[in-house]
């Protein structure tokens, strides 16, 4: 039986441990691939990360729908582009998750 998302405390700390600040150049080819997805400020990344790798689809389509989560769209990449933006960013394959700038616990 599978655990919970919200009880997964194990992968839970694993993902805060892989969870870096990176320049935005150091995803262009990602965001090339079309694997980036934008986590609104409101959110904890860490939350939205374990949520995705348990398949939480209720959880994942509540804040697609609300525009809370998104594919990077060409507007947003140029944009941190050019401001030489640095993203929090943590991997859940195939995709990488990103947020502005909101600090991590």
């Amino acid at each position: 039986m599978q655990t919970k998302p919200e009880k997964d405390l194990e992968l839970r700390d694993k993902v805060n441990r892989e969870t870096a600040r990176l320049p935005w150049t150091d995803l262009l080819k990602h965001f090339a691939q079309g694997n980036v997805v934008w986590v609104a400020n409101s959110l904890d990344l860490v939350d939205v990360a374990v949520r995705i790798s348990h398949d939480d689809k209720d959880s994942i389509s509540l804040w697609m729908n609300s525009g809370l989560i998104a594919k990077v769209n060409d507007q947003q990449a140029q944009g941190w582009l050019d401001a030489g933006a640095e993203l929090w960013a943590c991997v859940v394959s195939p995709f990488i998750l990103v947020q502005e700038q909101k600090a991590l616990n």
